[in-house]
Formats: structure tokens, sequence, C-alpha cells
């Protein structure tokens, strides 16, 4: 999975509904390229370079895993969707146009870029007014990689003096809807290569949510269990239960003042579900009440998530990530570790579990396969 890159970009246009297109420039963006960290406040500000109505300008901290190329095609792709005609000529001809939307890069994270499509960070943001006072709104330390001054610094010394009016209305960051904080604690399960401990991740560094994650690379029974279940089984499931509960009780039990919830890429159930497919009847039901006793006490999920996945999606992940005590698990496994999880939510209340089908969906590669896993996980 890319590395998060913080990115600001700045909006403006003087056509048609302008504050509507901006906003719904930020809801593209936000589907398309990141999640967004902070909004400025929209600015009512002259034309600037020609004879025009007044623009409404604002501007995005967006942390995003695009490159800057992709950045940009996105940015251009979203400016064509709400109407924006781009002359050819235009840039040739130093000229300035009224438009819908204009939608600049004006950072990408520190670097300096030069090509010929592509010049960061923005060539003439120091010269504009109505680029950094919303850009002071949300980064006034953000230091130019260039100049090396501040953004602060850079309003300063602008010599535009334009004036910009700072509107009332406010643009909404579409992710508020996705209420996922009003759930103190939430689980992500799957079948094994589904995907739960990337989405888990990806959830936590955009909700702020404390990640807890299953520790099943330090088990060294896992390998052994794989070549010989029979022998291994018991120890494995043992170990498991033992380490899973430590780690919840630790993890549950300690408080984050700078977390908003918890979500873990587990479910204390998920022992009983594997257990059940690999043990014996007796030492199963010896596993059981082990288990009841050791898990009474803690928290459960107020949000149970589960990720289908079809089981040769499920055969292509797991030889894709190339764990090679992995590499023998077989379809019909996968498909009794599916059943014992569908057997498991039947006995829970439905009004807080999910269950999402992401057979066709790449939530890794795709920022809106990913929208519509948030989506689904935030309805009612």
């Amino acid at each position: 999975m890319k590395t998060l890159t913080h990115i600001y970009l700045s909006l403006g246009g003087n056509q048609g509904d302008t504050f509507k297109n901006l906003q719904l420039a930020v809801n593209l963006l936000y589907e398309r390229v990141g999640f967004i960290n902070a909004i400025s406040p929209v600015y009512k500000t002259p034309s600037w370079g020609f004879e025009g109505p007044h623009f409404l300008n604002a501007v995005l901290q967006i942390s995003t895993r695009l490159t800057s190329d992709e950045v940009l095609n996105t940015v251009l792709a979203i400016e064509q969707e709400l109407g924006r005609t781009r002359d050819p000529d235009y840039k040739r001809a130093k000229t300035y146009q009224n438009r819908p939307i204009d939608i600049d890069l004006l950072f990408y994270g520190n670097e300096v870029i030069n090509t010929g499509q592509l010049q960061v960070p923005h060539p003439r943001l120091h010269e504009r007014r109505f680029v950094l006072l919303p850009l002071t709104d949300i980064a006034s330390g953000l230091v130019h990689p260039k100049f090396r001054n501040s953004i602060k610094d850079l309003l300063a010394e602008t010599d535009d003096k334009s004036e910009c009016e700072q509107l009332t209305d406010k643009l909404i960051d579409p992710g508020s809807s996705y209420n996922l904080k009003k759930h103190h604690f939430i689980a992500i399960e799957g079948n094994i290569g589904a995907g739960k401990t990337t989405l888990s991740n990806l959830i936590a560094e955009e909700f702020n949510a404390k990640l807890i994650l299953e520790r099943f690379k330090e088990n060294p029974f896992l390998p052994k269990f794989y070549e010989d279940q029979s022998r291994y089984a018991f120890p494995l499931e043992m170990s498991f239960l033992a380490d899973r509960y430590q780690q919840l009780l630790d993890d549950i039990g300690q408080f984050d003042l700078f977390k908003d919830f918890m979500i873990a890429d587990y479910d204390s159930y998920k022992s009983l579900i594997f257990a059940q497919i690999t043990l014996g009847a007796e030492e199963f039901n010896l596993y059981k009440k082990l288990h009841g006793m050791m898990y009474r006490e803690l928290s459960k999920p107020s949000l149970y998530v589960y990720l289908y996945q079809n089981t040769e999606r499920l055969l292509q992940n797991i030889k894709k990530r190339g764990r090679e005590y992995e590499q023998q698990i077989s379809g019909d496994y996968l498909g009794k570790i599916n059943e014992g999880y569908l057997q498991f939510i039947k006995t829970k209340q439905q009004d807080n579990v999910r269950i999402i089908d992401i057979s066709e969906l790449d939530f890794v590669s795709s920022r809106e396969d990913y929208i519509q896993v948030i989506r689904e996980m935030s309805k009612s």
C-alpha cells in the first residue's frame, strides 16, 4: 500500500452557481483523490489578470496515495466533468478566462516538480492573495520548499493587495457524513485474504481511530500448522486464544485521548470459528469453555463488519501476498471458514452487523471502491 502524501489544492470559479461548483469539486476530490484534512473559508475575490465577474476561492489540504501526475489527471477530469472547457492556447497566450471551476495543485508534499505538464509548488501562488489568504487560514506555518518562507510570511510580503471578502457559508467535508465515530469499537472480520487488515489501516488513518491489529505474524505455530494440521491445531488455537485475549485486554483497556474510536482487524469470536474447523469435538468443547471464561468481561464491538470475498479472489489474494506457509490453503478450507462466520453472524443482533460483498471491489487501488465500503458501514 502506497504511503500518504499531504497535498494542497486551490479551488476557484466565477461562472454559474459558483459555491455549488466548489462543493461539487470538494465532493469529487474526496471520492477520487483522498481524504480531506482541512478546508479553508471561502473568499469572494476580484478577477485576477483580466476583467470578469468576482471569483469564489478556497484551499484544501488532502492526504492522498496518488502520484503527482495521477492527481493532475484526476483534477483535470473533475474540471471537465464540472463544465470547465480549456482553450488549448490560453497558457501560451498568457490570458485568463472566466470558468465554472479551476483546481490548481499548489503543493505535493515537499516536492519540487518541474515537467512540461506540471510545476509544483505552483509557480505563481506567492503572487496571488486569493490563494495565500485561504492557505494561511489552514497552513500558516507551511514552508515553501523553494523560497524557504512560511505561507504567512509570503502573504505579508506579496505585492497583490486585492480585497478578499470572507463568506459566512462554508464548504462541507463529505467524509463527515460517514459517522463511524459514533461506534466506540468496530471489528472488521473476513476470511483469509479478504483485506481486513488493509481496510482497518485505511479507516484508522482517515477517521482518527486507534488501530488494533492481530499479531498473527508472531505466532510460531502458524507455519507448522499449515504443514501438519492434525498435530499443531490445538497448540495453534490455544496460542491464538491467549494472545488475542491479552492484546484485546491491553488495547481496549487503554483509553486514548487523542483517538475518536477503536478499530480492530479481528473479533474475539474468530478463535471459536477457526477452532471449530481445526479441532476435534472434545478439544473444541474444552476450548469453548476456556474462551467463554476469558472473554466474558471484555468489551464487545458496537459494529461488526464482515467482508465477504469469493473463494477465487481469496486464493488470488493469498498467492499475491506471498506468505509461503499460506500457499497450501485450499478452497475447501476457505469455504468452511466462511460458513463458520455466516453461522456466527446469524446469532448476532442484525442492527450492528454489516455484511459487505467486496468480490467486485478493490478498495486498495480504488478510492471510489473504498468509499463504497465506508458508505455500507455507515448505513443505519
